[in-house]
């Protein structure tokens, strides 16, 4: 029997809200389920990701999936993984290199309707800048100082940056995300997946 969630998914799957905007056509990308308790929001599907119909099917998931300390098999496998980003459709290419931002319209029809069906989340990941600026509103002070300032949004919400290769120096300058944020990262997400 359909679930409302499932009605939800066909429907985001139907959206073409973009189709004009993108110079291809849309492809909502969108994984959980009813029983999703770890929920991952990034900003907006790459060009592989797009290509593929699965998200973080692209170097930054290896990265993403070494964060959260496990396996690209339970990763696509459990079901109370989630991931769910700011825009469901690759956005394109920009010309000065890198992707569009993640168009406002997208969350602005599906991100209220998803969350509410989504009522068995433990932890949200927020996912690089955008991500965190759509989902913390008035509290989002830069990218570094919301995740610098992650214990403030415990214990539901958890800013990370984004796992891109582009942030490897990012990640290099600042240290403590590795010492402080990933061992706390991977202790929740082994009690979500091992209570």
């Amino acid at each position: 029997m359909p679930t409302d969630l499932d009605a939800l998914l066909t429907r985001i799957a139907a959206c073409r809200a973009c189709a004009g905007d993108f110079g291809h056509e849309p492809r909502p990308v969108v994984m959980v389920s009813p029983r999703t308790r770890l929920l991952i929001c990034g900003q907006a599907p790459g060009r592989r990701v797009h290509e593929s119909g699965r998200p973080f099917t692209d170097p930054s998931g290896d990265r993403l999936r070494d964060w959260l300390g496990i396996d690209s098999a339970t990763f696509y496998g459990d079901d109370r993984i989630g991931v769910a980003a700011q825009a469901f459709c690759f956005p394109g290419t920009s010309p000065a290199g890198g992707d569009y931002p993640p168009p406002k319209r997208c969350a602005e029809l599906w991100r209220a309707p998803l969350l509410e069906a989504l009522d068995r989340v433990e932890l949200t990941l927020l996912v690089g800048s955008h991500a965190q600026s759509w989902a913390l509103a008035g509290r989002y002070r830069g990218m570094t100082e919301t995740v610098r300032n992650w214990r403030d949004h415990l214990p539901d919400v958890l800013p990370l940056p984004h796992p891109s290769w582009r942030n490897t120096a990012w990640l290099a300058r600042h240290t403590w995300f590795e010492a402080d944020v990933l061992p706390y990262l991977r202790e929740r997400v082994r009690g979500i997946l091992h209570p």
